[in-house]
């Protein structure tokens, strides 16, 4: 949160816990502690320093030296050194009333108590304060607990969605204040937009390059239908399985994308090159599919038997990534090899009536 008033901030915050605490799958909410420490302020009578020819500077020059010191030297004691620091006794600086009753040198060479110069009062602030773009900030923590991982349709992007519904109807926010939300949020938020957009353009070379090879827009769409029918697997384990689309999950989509081409380039172009000998209709459909019946089954299970050890590995330590990949990959990869055989010949066979 972003505000001018650090109590009032610490407020919200609190508002924020207690609202957010309830909420199935967080722990350890907590808000920036704001400890109030003791201190003095000297706060230097403008008028009366320039009355005495001074600035303020010379006066909180001289403060300065008087009470934090001033290093004047150092000392060698053989192989060592120490600064020699200036400063007052400790009896001239230990109370309020010692410091208020200071001498200051005045510039003429006389000398008069500092609470005459200044007010030196006994105030209670912050003992830290938080700034982000030149604003003063809190920050209301939580983490996601281990057991939401387990629950259906919950993830980090859904727990902060619960957040900010809750923030936005039961807090209100005076005006020139402000809720950010970061985090593992903020990361995974721009990682997923970078994901879709190298989904987009993945897509975009796929096309371009079955547009190079086959010379034909309407036969490189028709291997593009893969796509969708390997979405259809992968989307379906994913929700009979965890039910999260992570980062890890959007990525296996991307490198499922490939694997579904494949598919349609085999079948596509033996289409073609059957056509180029002559056979037409049913029988140029029947036997395009029995010549790459084998190649495509060999390239899917041989890819399945691969990804099965990743995907049985889930849940061990460092195999967050690499397991939610490869059930993508597998349940598209089903879908794809199967649908692939029925689809795309019904695809073709309507195209290539319509172009003869």
């Amino acid at each position: 949160m972003f505000g001018s008033d650090l109590q009032r901030l610490f407020e919200i915050g609190k508002s924020i816990e207690t609202n957010i605490k309830p909420i199935e799958g967080i722990a350890d909410v907590a808000v920036d502690q704001q400890v109030e420490v003791p201190q003095l302020r000297i706060t230097p009578k403008r008028q009366l320093l320039a009355a005495h020819g001074m600035t303020v500077f010379d006066l909180m020059e001289q403060v300065d030296v008087a009470f934090a010191g001033e290093k004047a030297g150092e000392i060698y004691e053989g192989q060592k050194y120490f600064d020699l620091i200036v400063r007052f006794r400790p009896e001239s600086r230990n109370s309020m009333e010692s410091i208020s009753s200071a001498l200051i040198s005045l510039p003429n060479g006389g000398q008069i108590p500092l609470n005459q110069l200044a007010t030196v009062v006994s105030v209670s602030t912050p003992n830290t304060i938080s700034r982000e773009d030149v604003q003063r900030k809190i920050v209301v923590a939580a983490n996601l607990s281990a057991g939401k991982a387990g629950v259906q349709g919950s993830d980090l992007r859904s727990v902060v969605n619960e957040i900010q519904e809750i923030v936005g109807s039961n807090i209100q926010l005076p005006e020139g204040y402000r809720v950010e939300y970061g985090g593992q949020f903020e990361s995974e938020a721009k990682a997923s937009q970078l994901l879709l957009i190298t989904a987009v353009l993945a897509i975009l070379v796929i096309f371009l390059l079955l547009y190079y090879e086959f010379q034909d827009v309407k036969l490189a769409f028709i291997v593009l239908i893969n796509l969708p029918l390997a979405l259809i697997g992968g989307i379906l384990i994913v929700y009979f399985t965890s039910g999260i689309i992570s980062i890890a999950a959007t990525i296996g989509f991307i490198s499922l994308f490939g694997i579904a081409t494949r598919n349609g380039i085999l079948l596509v172009s033996r289409y073609e090159d059957l056509k180029k000998e002559g056979k037409r209709g049913i029988e140029l459909l029947k036997v395009g599919a029995l010549d790459r019946l084998n190649p495509i089954l060999m390239t899917a299970f041989t890819t399945g038997l691969a990804l099965i050890p990743l995907d049985l590995k889930g849940g061990q330590p460092e195999n967050e990534i690499q397991s939610p990949m490869a059930i993508v990959i597998l349940g598209g990869l089903f879908t794809a090899t199967l649908l692939n055989l029925i689809v795309i010949p019904c695809v073709y066979k309507l195209v290539v009536s319509k172009r003869h």
